[in-house]
C-alpha cells in the first residue's frame, strides 16, 4: 500500500515536504511542525506522538496529513472530552486516537496536503490504518475550504462546526481610519482603553525572529510559562521551542515587547505570513489595567494596517473580541468514529450543535461595533 507512517518529520526533506503546501501558512511548514518534534514539546511523553501520514507512489511523495496519535484531548481547541467520558462509562476505549492538526494551534488551513487524487486516497485509506493500529478515531481539526470539499466526499466522516473572531484589514490608513468606522460609544470604549494602557507609561516595541536575544527570548518564554501558572496549567511548549524557531523561520516570527520605564512587563508572540497575522502567546509579568487588550489587540491591529496584511487572527474562543470589531467566522472540523454506536450518537448530536453554532454567529453579528457594517 502506499500509505506510510512517519513518526519524526526529520526523517522527510523539508523541500519535499513544503512543496506539498498550497499556501505559505507558516504553521504548516516543516521548520514550524519538525521544532515541536525536536524541542520536545510533542512526543509519546506528552501525549502527542507525532505519526505523519504519507501517500507516496514509486518512491515520490504525493500527498501527507500531518498527525499525531492522542492519549488525551488536551491542546486541541475542538473539544470531545464529553465523546471521551461516554466511551469510558460504555467501557468502550477511546484512547488512543489519531489527530490531524496543528498542535496547540486553532489555526484553520489545508490539512491534506498535496495532489488532490492522492489526498482523497490517502483519506480512504485512512480507517483501516486505524483498525491495524487499534485507534478508535480519527478526528482532523480546523480544515480550509479545499479540505472541507475533500471531507466531504469522503464515507461516514462527520463535520462540527465552530465560532472564533477575524479582525479584517480593508485597507485601513492608520489606527485612526478603523476607528472611524465605529459607532461613537463603541468608539471612545476603545479610544479610552488605549489612554489607559498610555497613562502607564507604557511602550510597545516589535521585533523579528532574529532581533530578539537570548535573555529576550527567556523573558517571553517566562510570560508565556506564566499564562498557564496563574491558572495551574503545564505549559504546552518548551523553552527551546522558540530559540530553534527563531532559527529555522525569523522572518515569520514577531513579538511585541510592553516596556514601563525601559522595563519588559509583557509580550505577545505572532507569525506572520503574506496576508494575515497570527497572534499566538501573551504573557505578564505585572498586572496593569487593559494591557492585555492592547499587547494582543490593537498593537496587532496596527501592525497589519502598517503591513499592509488584510486579516487578523488573534487566537481562539473570546466574545470580547467582538466589540473591538473581530468578525465571527465558523469553523469546520471532520470526526471519524469507528464504533457504530458513538458515530450516530455523535453525529445527531453534531447535527443539533451546527444549527446553534450558526445560530450564535449570526447574532454575534450584532455585537459589532460598526456603524456602516463593515467587518
Amino acid at each position: 500500500m502506499p500509505l506510510v507512517r512517519v513518526t519524526a518529520l526529520s526523517e522527510l526533506a523539508a523541500a519535499d515536504w513544503d512543496r506539498l503546501l498550497p499556501d505559505d501558512n507558516p504553521f504548516l511548514s516543516h521548520a514550524f511542525l519538525s521544532t515541536l518534534e525536536e524541542s520536545g514539546s510533542v512526543s509519546a511523553a506528552t501525549g502527542w506522538q507525532p505519526d505523519h501520514l504519507l501517500w507516496q507512489q514509486d518512491g515520490q511523495l504525493l500527498a501527507a496529513l500531518p498527525g499525531y496519535r492522542k492519549s488525551h484531548s488536551r491542546g486541541e481547541y475542538v473539544f470531545d472530552q464529553g465523546w471521551a467520558d461516554a466511551c469510558r462509562r460504555a467501557n468502550l476505549p477511546y484512547y488512543p486516537k489519531w489527530l490531524g492538526a496543528i498542535p496547540f494551534t486553532p489555526v484553520g488551513g489545508a490539512r491534506v496536503l498535496g495532489d488532490a487524487a492522492a489526498s482523497a486516497a490517502l483519506l480512504s485509506a485512512l480507517p483501516e490504518y486505524l483498525l491495524q493500529h487499534q485507534l478508535s478515531s480519527a478526528h482532523i481539526n480546523f480544515t480550509d475550504a479545499a479540505s472541507n470539499d475533500l471531507l466531504a466526499s469522503q464515507p461516514e466522516w462527520l463535520l462540527r462546526l465552530g465560532c472564533q473572531y477575524r479582525w479584517h484589514n480593508p485597507g485601513y490608513r492608520d489606527f485612526q481610519d478603523f476607528l472611524d468606522t465605529l459607532m461613537s460609544r463603541k468608539r471612545k470604549q476603545l479610544r479610552k482603553e488605549r489612554e489607559q494602557v498610555a497613562a502607564a507609561d507604557m511602550a510597545f516595541v516589535w521585533y523579528r525572529g532574529d532581533e530578539l536575544t537570548e535573555s529576550q527570548w527567556d523573558f517571553v518564554y517566562h510570560c508565556y510559562v506564566n499564562t498557564y501558572a496563574v491558572r495551574g496549567q503545564y505549559p504546552y511548549l518548551s523553552r527551546e521551542f522558540f530559540s530553534l524557531l527563531a532559527e529555522r523561520m525569523p522572518q515569520k516570527i514577531q513579538v511585541v515587547i510592553a516596556e514601563r520605564q525601559t522595563q519588559p512587563v509583557a509580550m505577545a508572540f505572532s507569525l506572520v505570513s503574506g496576508s494575515t497575522l497570527y497572534g499566538r502567546y501573551w504573557g505578564c509579568l505585572a498586572e496593569f489595567d487593559r494591557l492585555h487588550f492592547e499587547t494582543c489587540f490593537y498593537q496587532g491591529m496596527e501592525f497589519a494596517i502598517t503591513h499592509g496584511l488584510r486579516e487578523f487572527d488573534a487566537g481562539a474562543q473570546g466574545e470580547h473580541k467582538l466589540i473591538r470589531g473581530f468578525a465571527p467566522q465558523i469553523t469546520s472540523s471532520w470526526h471519524y468514529l469507528l464504533h457504530p454506536g458513538l458515530r450516530d450518537a455523535v453525529g445527531d448530536f453534531l447535527e443539533e450543535e451546527r444549527a446553534a453554532v450558526l445560530q450564535w454567529a449570526d447574532d454575534a453579528l450584532g455585537a459589532l461595533p460598526y456603524r456602516r457594517g463593515e467587518a
